[in-house]
């Protein structure tokens, strides 16, 4: 039975030990001037509103979106190696991603908060990117608000994998916005605690499913089947 996945990167997949604030703090130096004086605020919020946010927080008008893209595809590009030194796979999502991809009728992609370009860069940093299908992901550029995700990607992979309408979706995340993008967006949910917020937090914005991180895969297989079978 058909089923799309569809995960978080950073701090569910990954830890980015930093580096994705400094992507930021880079792309609004080079579009303002100066660094800001105020850090990126992040937590599951998309690209688009982690800078309009950026820029208004540090009292300056925000630039065009393709500008904002281009700064921040650049200083993505420059934080590669950076990433890879520092950063980290978190435990089992290797396994967990080799395992989905190889599931028949499954479709393992990505909802995240980055841009494509800086998705590809975190998941390549570590060999992720050819474990899921980056092509039907939904990303930071392509909504503000993160719920409105879930419908890109299951238009992508309406048009690119002709699945039966109907076809349940799974996010995989780590933050209550992950979770009220599930919900708003009538999709299920297996959420991670494994960033900054606990199971707790994550059960209280609405979570059934809670795990302490991706290392059971068989488990988390097990879950994954029991909404294919709803």
């Amino acid at each position: 039975m058909p089923l799309i996945i569809l995960w978080d990167i950073d701090h569910t997949l990954i830890d980015n030990a930093g580096v994705s604030k400094e992507i930021y703090a880079a792309a609004f130096k080079a579009l303002a001037g100066r660094a800001p004086t105020v850090a990126a605020a992040t937590e599951g919020r998309t690209d688009r509103l982690i800078m309009q946010d950026m820029f208004l927080r540090n009292s300056l008008p925000m630039p065009g979106w393709d500008s904002v893209e281009g700064a921040l595809q650049a200083a993505g590009a420059a934080r590669f190696e950076e990433l890879a030194r520092r950063g980290a796979v978190l435990p089992g999502v290797r396994e967990a991603l080799k395992a989905a991809s190889e599931r028949v009728g499954w479709v393992s992609s990505v909802l995240t908060g980055n841009i494509a370009a800086n998705a590809r860069v975190k998941l390549g940093a570590f060999g992720l990117d050819t474990l899921v299908d980056l092509s039907v992901g939904a990303y930071g550029a392509d909504a503000v608000e993160r719920p409105d995700l879930v419908a890109v990607a299951r238009e992508r992979v309406r048009a690119q994998r002709c699945l039966p309408g109907g076809t349940p979706v799974v996010l995989v995340g780590d933050t209550p916005r992950d979770v009220e993008a599930a919900l708003v967006s009538g999709s299920e949910v297996i959420a991670v605690s494994t960033g900054v917020h606990t199971s707790a937090e994550l059960s209280a914005a609405g979570a059934v499913e809670v795990l302490p991180d991706l290392s059971d895969t068989p488990g988390l297989l097990a879950r994954l089947e029991a909404f294919v079978s709803h």
